[in-house]
């Protein structure tokens, strides 16, 4: 009987947590409600400079790695492609909606050691900070293969440099 009782115990307690959890999840859907809706993916883009495979972490309001954003299934760890263009950065993300940074939005890139529950070694992630609206986020990338991190940082700093003069060039 003793047995049956710790069972039920840690049943209950493993419920609970759930429970707590998903109100908490629930919570902060209803806090990001207004952070506004993702740029649509553009039909026809134009031939990527950078494509890489790995692991989409998690999007963040920017400088806050541990406040993940929930809206849009952003907050959602799991395998990506991801692809710089001249338009923008496409993360193709696996088992959800793809999300497209346009370029004029990209502010800044980096590395960092985590964000949202992924710690990796020194500077492993490639975070990428845009504008989405009037809300600066963080988005974090870990490329499958080391090799593959400098040069996509490479092309991220490239747009980055280009989106101004593009502005200038179309009178913006």
């Amino acid at each position: 009987m003793d047995k049956l009782a710790s069972l039920l115990l840690v049943v209950v307690l493993a419920a609970v947590a759930a429970g707590l959890i998903a109100i908490g999840w629930r919570g902060r859907l209803k806090r990001q409600a207004g952070l506004g809706q993702l740029p649509e993916v553009p039909e026809r883009l134009s031939p990527a400079g950078v494509v890489t495979e790995g692991q989409y972490v998690a999007t963040t309001t920017a400088g806050d790695w541990l406040d993940r954003v929930a809206v849009h299934g952003l907050g959602f760890r799991g395998n990506a492609e991801i692809s710089v263009h001249s338009e923008g950065v496409l993360f193709d993300r696996k088992g959800t909606a793809p999300l497209f940074v346009p370029a004029e939005a990209v502010t800044d890139c980096g590395s960092a050691n985590g964000m949202a529950g992924k710690f990796v070694e020194k500077d492993g992630l490639v975070v990428l900070s845009w504008m989405l609206g009037e809300h600066e986020l963080d988005t974090g990338f870990r490329t499958r293969h080391a090799a593959d991190k400098q040069p996509l940082l490479e092309a991220l700093q490239e747009l980055i440099s280009a989106a101004p003069q593009a502005d200038a060039d179309s009178g913006k």
